[in-house]
């Protein structure tokens, strides 16, 4: 850190100062659902340490991978407080990539102190539910973060938006999009997993029945499938730029995928494998959604940045 202080960053270093920070976004969110689908979200009674003023319970595994959880937390504040300062220290300082990195460090702040209540509320659904988009939250900015680190966004720098009318959907989609992801974290926080285990204290879920909460979900699922479809088709009868054409193929292949899981894992009584998946398909669709709203528009890159497949 004090190395990368007294350096200047170029545009194409930075960029991989992005892509770790947003790498390590998703990794998060993924484990953290897996301490959920462990059954050990109590496994640590105490915040920040795990067991009054020790760091585990040496006799618990479920405290093992709960503070295994915020030890990556830590891992993940390095990785990003090293984006903030390699964004203040970049060759040709830009004052969008600065404020991204930096909403990411208060975002793991806030997701840090929101997990304590977590915590001392014995696992309070609704703090989980707002746990989990927060989080998710978090991957869309830093989505952006890497996207904006390979194109230039300066002043005078062309924008062009390759279509008006695809710009307002892409817009007007975030819409369903959010409904879907809170209809599912509603979905979660009726469902079997509470994130506690056999012999500890038994969490509360949210006060509505799981089935119930399901089925509402699904029809958020469908309508947004039925949107992206639509979509899709709208691309496919005109001529629509392939940034945009791939985009819309994306969103359709991944919101079937996740689906796909989603129904499997209600039919076979919602496994911890599948719940994992459908944790690993929601982040990908948030990305999705992310990225199709950035292509919106068409950027120079910025030099030394290769063009590849990703975000």
């Amino acid at each position: 850190m004090l190395t990368l202080l007294r350096r200047r960053v170029t545009p194409p270093v930075f960029r991989w100062f992005a892509l770790a920070t947003f790498i390590a976004m998703i990794l998060i969110v993924l484990s953290g659902a897996a301490v959920r689908l462990t059954g050990s979200g109590l496994g640590c009674p105490d915040w920040p340490t795990c067991f009054r003023h020790y760091a585990t319970n040496q006799w618990s595994i479920h405290s093992k991978i709960e503070f295994g959880n915020r030890l990556v937390t830590v891992l993940l504040f390095c990785v990003v407080g090293a984006a903030f300062v390699a964004a203040i220290r970049r060759v040709v300082v830009r004052r969008d990539l600065i404020i991204l990195s930096g909403l990411l460090i208060g975002g793991i702040a806030a997701d840090a102190i929101l997990g304590a209540f977590v915590v001392y509320s014995k696992l309070n659904p609704w703090l989980v539910s707002l746990h989990m988009l927060l989080s998710l939250t978090m991957v869309v900015i830093a989505a952006i973060l890497y996207h904006r680190s390979k194109y230039l966004y300066s002043s005078g720098a062309r924008n062009d938006v390759r279509d008006p009318h695809f710009l307002r959907v892409a817009r007007l989609l975030w819409i369903p999009f959010v409904v879907l992801l809170v209809t599912g974290t509603m979905t979660t926080g009726s469902g079997p997993h509470a994130g506690e285990s056999m012999g500890q204290l038994v969490a509360r879920r949210l006060p509505f029945a799981f089935s119930s909460a399901a089925w509402i979900h699904s029809v958020a699922a469908m309508l947004f499938i039925g949107l992206v479809t639509g979509l899709l088709l709208a691309v496919w009868k005109s001529s629509a730029p392939i940034a945009l054409q791939r985009g819309v193929r994306r969103l359709v292949l991944l919101s079937l995928v996740q689906a796909a899981i989603g129904v499997t894992q209600y039919l076979t009584h919602v496994p911890a494998l599948l719940v994992e998946l459908h944790v690993a398909g929601a982040v990908s669709l948030t990305i999705g959604v992310t990225q199709f709203h950035l292509k919106q528009s068409a950027q120079d890159r910025e030099p030394g940045t290769k063009k590849t497949a990703t975000l």
